[in-house]
């Protein structure tokens, strides 16, 4: 029993590698403009469009795939760091921003015409979205709660006006 125990706490690391790895993996599709990166976008941008919000998923857009690739890589760091354990506090913030990111993605595939299969690979890329939402909120729900609750008080013990 203990040595099952002792292979149990390594479950949120894991998930926690498994997130950045889907993360990372993602920029290089994002940073460089590859084209299954424009035609999702594209296809954001234009549903977005047909509600007078043109632009918000365009390469300057509040929702560019800059903008998510830059909360994606943030979320990688602070899992990754957060794999010490004097900083499991960062990578509750990880986990925290992907899930935030990844209930975008998650909601943008099953409510706009993008759909769970834009990239015609049998649904992977939103497979991946929804195991990363999983594991974010398995993260913060489960193994990290005490972590979120900490980095929450520091952060306010930053931004308290004194």
């Amino acid at each position: 029993m203990n040595r099952l125990k002792s292979y149990l706490r390594y479950i949120p690391d894991g998930m926690a590698l498994f997130m950045s790895v889907i993360f990372l993996d993602s920029l290089r599709y994002k940073f460089t403009d590859h084209p299954k990166t424009q035609e999702i976008f594209g296809r954001l941008d234009g549903w977005a469009g047909s509600l007078d919000l043109a632009g918000l998923f365009s390469h300057t857009g509040l929702f560019s795939q800059y903008v998510i690739g830059s909360i994606e890589l943030l979320a990688s760091t602070l899992l990754i760091v957060g794999l010490h354990p004097r900083f499991k506090h960062l990578q509750a913030g990880g986990a925290l921003a992907g899930l935030l990111v990844m209930t975008g993605a998650v909601s943008f595939h099953l409510f706009t015409p993008l759909g769970i299969d834009p990239n015609n690979d049998g649904g992977g890329l939103f497979a991946a979205a929804c195991t990363n939402l999983a594991f974010a909120f398995g993260l913060l729900t489960v193994f990290r709660r005490k972590e979120i609750l900490e980095l929450g008080q520091r952060v306010l013990a930053v931004v308290r006006p004194l």
